[in-house]
């Protein structure tokens, strides 16, 4: 339970931070080159850029510290991922934002923060939170080391596959366990 608390510490950090970062660029880009007198979809489109550069800011700080003890040798898959939970928490706050200026007509910078950055963020942060901690960070699909390529054998904490098909005559390899 103590990790859990200073994990969700950590993670809170991170967020916290790409909440400016998110909050910050969606004002600027609302107020000038995306007003929504000027450009009808642009509290949408300023979403969208916010998120998107919050999402790497996010991505690298719960790599490397939130999640560190558990990311993979291999960042591409675990980016990937990554992105795809980020998007999916991203179509929460769309969503939120969407309904209320599109569909409720609640226009204002405040209605759109509110919509866009609260309850969309709320909604979101607790998406993305269980799907890094179940899917992209989980701890049985952590790599430890790369495949040996000569026993197909993969070492990784909590599980091992064996993809060999031919028998060798070395010794069999076996997979750590580290609980």
């Amino acid at each position: 339970m103590r990790r859990l608390i200073a994990q969700l510490a950590r993670f809170g950090v991170v967020g916290a931070i790409g909440f400016v970062v998110d909050t910050g660029l969606f004002n600027l880009l609302r107020a000038t080159v995306l007003s929504p007198d000027d450009v009808h979809a642009g509290p949408f489109i300023a979403k969208v850029i916010s998120t998107i550069v919050a999402i790497f800011v996010n991505w690298m700080g719960n790599r490397y510290w939130t999640f560190r003890d558990q990311r993979r040798s291999v960042a591409t898959r675990e980016g990937i991922e990554f992105v795809v939970v980020s998007l999916g928490g991203m179509v929460i706050s769309l969503g939120c934002l969407g309904l209320s200026h599109y569909v409720f007509g609640f226009t204002s910078a405040l209605a759109d923060n509110i919509s866009g950055n609260v309850i969309g963020l709320v909604l979101g942060t607790a998406f993305r939170f269980w799907l890094y901690k179940v899917w992209v960070y989980h701890p049985d699909r952590t790599e430890r080391q790369p495949a040996d390529e000569t026993t197909g054998t993969t070492s990784t904490t909590g599980t091992s596959s064996t993809t060999s098909t031919t028998p060798t005559s070395a010794a069999p390899a076996t997979a750590t366990t580290e609980r």
